[in-house]
């Protein structure tokens, strides 16, 4: 299942997408870490200042109400407390924890050995560790009494690691100690980064889709006009737009177009001289013929001079028809080949057409008429009876035409569609033809951008296919 776009707009727009889902992803990374790393020093910042305050303010107030300046002032990220013993043994050896200590010292205006700080992430603590370690077991079971050395912790607790926790000295060999908990995570995927990415998406998508039909206009012309050419039809030069690329791209095909064109036309005039200038040189023979004297060499001159003229006459006639550059339109194929089996019918011809649905093809309907023509005499002369059908093969149409004659040796079913090929040995019109039927045949439907392939049958005879591409079922 191919889940990519085939057309260059649809490409286009999709890669567009994908560098912007790219960059946007970047650029939210880049601004959560840099939010997060603000986020982390403020936090930081706000737990320092808010240390020093609460042991400034414990500094200036009376031991009784110690309890009541802790209890107000812990929170959910920042929980105070007083011990006799500092909760931190020794500031951590850590380059942020060293920092901490200094910024709590500088707030303070005290010397470092009066301020620890604990390692960062690595300190989970428990309600023991809140608790005077000088405390006996009467004063740990009665937690409810609040007693006045203030042991205690305050404000709700923080689940999993402290982000840090420090100790400041106090008067009277007391202790403040402070957990702060982890500052907020990565931003959420708000509503607003989302509505930014689609209208983002969607302004890119709708200039990706403008620009890609601008681009691909110039090349789908090149296409179609390609297809066109390849069939036949006449074609004028393409107009120079797009990218350079494809300006470059329409400039060759023009200059390819006119060569081609050129020399089919000089091809073609060259041979219609030639055939039209036999016939002087023929006329003069006929006349010498007659002089001579002995009846069965002068028919037999007669007779091959006859031969020449129809195989002139033919080459021009086929020329003529060639060079009138037909239209291409839209014909009914089934139509077509019953009109054309009709017609040989009245002239004595077994040829029976396969009963099928309307068929619509793009063809220059009076050149096809002839390679069809062509094709069912050939096998109703040879065959002695014809059967012709229409086949669709995927895209495009297939002409099936079978007889029930001889056939043709292997090595032969090429050959026939040489020029002036024939494998009748008689000289005769009646039997052997001037040997362009098929040549003719196989030219036309070519020149409709299809082929014509010869095969024996295995029950005997010779089967006709004419491939057409393009082919339309209504």
């Amino acid at each position: 299942m191919r889940l990519a776009p085939r057309s260059l707009a649809g490409q286009l727009t999709l890669l567009l997408l994908l560098a912007l889902a790219v960059a946007q992803g970047i650029a939210f990374a880049l601004f959560a870490w840099e939010r997060i790393e603000a986020v982390r020093h403020a936090h930081r910042d706000n737990a320092v200042l808010r240390a020093a305050s609460v042991a400034r303010l414990l500094r200036d107030t009376p031991p009784a109400l110690h309890e009541s300046v802790v209890a107000a002032a812990s929170t959910g990220l920042a929980r105070f407390s007083t011990s006799r013993e500092p909760l931190v043994e020794e500031t951590d050896a850590g380059e942020r924890a060293a920092a901490i200590a200094r910024d709590l010292s500088a707030a303070l205006g005290t010397e470092s050995e009066s301020v620890r700080v604990a390692p960062l992430w690595t300190r989970y603590l428990d309600d023991d560790d809140w608790e005077d370690d000088d405390r006996d077991d009467d004063d740990r079971e009665d937690d409810d009494h609040h007693d006045h050395d203030g042991d205690h912790d305050y404000g709700p607790r923080h689940k999993g690691p402290d982000w840090f926790t420090a100790s400041v000295a106090l008067a009277h060999g007391r202790w403040l100690n402070v957990a702060v908990g982890p500052p907020p995570g990565a931003p959420p995927w708000g509503w607003t980064f989302v509505l930014t990415f689609l209208l983002s998406a969607l302004g890119i998508a709708v200039v990706a889709v403008l620009a890609g039909r601008h681009i691909a206009k110039p090349m789908r012309s090149l296409a179609a006009a390609a297809v066109r050419f390849g069939r036949g039809e006449a074609v004028d030069d393409l107009p120079e737009a797009g990218p350079e690329e494809t300006r470059e791209t329409v400039r060759a095909f023009n200059r390819m177009r006119g060569r081609l064109d050129r020399y089919v036309r000089d091809r073609t005039a060259m041979l219609a001289a030639i055939s039209h200038d036999l016939r002087t040189p023929i006329t003069s023979l006929r006349l010498h013929a007659e002089f001579v004297e002995d009846g069965e060499t002068r028919a037999k001159i007669v007779a091959a001079l006859d031969e020449m003229q129809r195989m002139a006459e033919d080459t021009l006639a086929f020329i003529r028809e060639d060079m009138r550059r037909e239209e291409t339109r839209t014909v009914d194929l089934h139509a077509l080949l019953d009109s054309v089996a009709a017609d040989l019918s009245e002239l004595g011809h077994d040829i029976a057409v396969a009963d099928s649905d309307r068929v619509l093809v793009a063809c220059r309907p009076v050149a096809l008429r002839r390679a069809l023509r062509n094709l069912l005499e050939n096998a109703a002369a040879y065959g002695v009876r014809a059967t012709a059908r229409i086949d669709r093969d995927g895209s495009g149409v297939r002409v099936v035409i079978e007889d029930e004659g001889p056939g043709i040796p292997e090595d032969d079913l090429e050959r026939v569609f040489e020029p002036f090929v024939r494998l009748e040995a008689s000289r005769s019109r009646d039997t052997g033809g001037s040997g362009l039927g098929l040549a003719i045949a196989r030219s036309i439907v070519r020149g409709h951008g299809g082929d014509v392939h010869l095969e024996n049958r295995t029950e005997g005879g010779l089967r006709a296919t004419v491939a057409l591409p393009g082919a339309e079922g209504t």
